[in-house]
């Protein structure tokens, strides 16, 4: 998201002060404010009355707040690793090292989309805006896609030469979309979805069967 700084002007400090908490949408307690102009009344209408001016500073601790989660949680769970952060205005890059990331992997990825899941419930709980959440250990997700890549056209392969229906092991959506994207071109099969979550699976078929 970035710092969001905004000056607003009002008869009183706390008049200017309330226009920019409104604009926000944040309390004064989430902001830093810095008084620009006091402003003065006119006297005996001799001269013009000056405005209040403040300038009114939203810091984005975003970062912060999902490696203080992480940390914490790393530690109660017993386990070491270091944190990597890299932020822009809408995606949140997450990379942990540690000697464990098969447990914060966990099975077929479910430990680490669960830990991603709950650092975007955290991070999104006071934010302005919707900050997606990427987490990732030891390149888990790339090799991942990678090999759902390849499971994808060889099970297509299969299914062009047999002319029958496969079904492939349950995913999660991330996997499925994989799937579905990686066999979009081929002509020779369709996909679909069933089943409910989490054991919703995709199915491979020959086209126009």
């Amino acid at each position: 998201m970035g710092n969001i700084v905004i000056e607003k002007s009002a008869k009183t400090v706390e008049e200017a002060v309330i226009l920019a908490l409104e604009e926000l949408k944040v309390t004064e307690d989430q902001v830093e404010i810095e008084i620009l102009e006091e402003g003065n009344k006119s006297l005996l209408g001799l001269r013009k009355p000056k405005e209040a001016r403040v300038r009114v500073t939203l810091y984005d601790y975003a970062t912060e707040i999902a490696r203080d989660f992480l940390e914490e949680l790393f530690d109660k769970m017993g386990l070491e690793a270091s944190i990597e952060i890299s932020d822009d205005d809408e995606i949140m890059h997450i990379n942990v090292m540690s000697e464990n990331s098969g447990v914060i992997i966990g099975r077929r990825g479910e430990t680490l989309d669960a830990l991603q899941f709950l650092t975007g419930l955290v991070v999104n709980r006071n934010n302005t805006t919707y900050k997606k959440i990427l987490l990732d250990t030891e390149d888990y997700r790339k090799k991942r896609e990678s090999t759902l890549e390849n499971l994808a056209n060889r099970m297509a392969y299969k299914v062009e030469k047999s002319g029958k229906s496969m079904s492939l092991e349950p995913m999660n959506p991330y996997e499925r979309r994989i799937i579905h994207s990686t066999l979009q071109k081929n002509k020779n099969v369709e996909t679909y979805s069933v089943g409910e979550d989490p054991n919703r699976k995709v199915v491979i078929k020959s086209a126009g069967r």
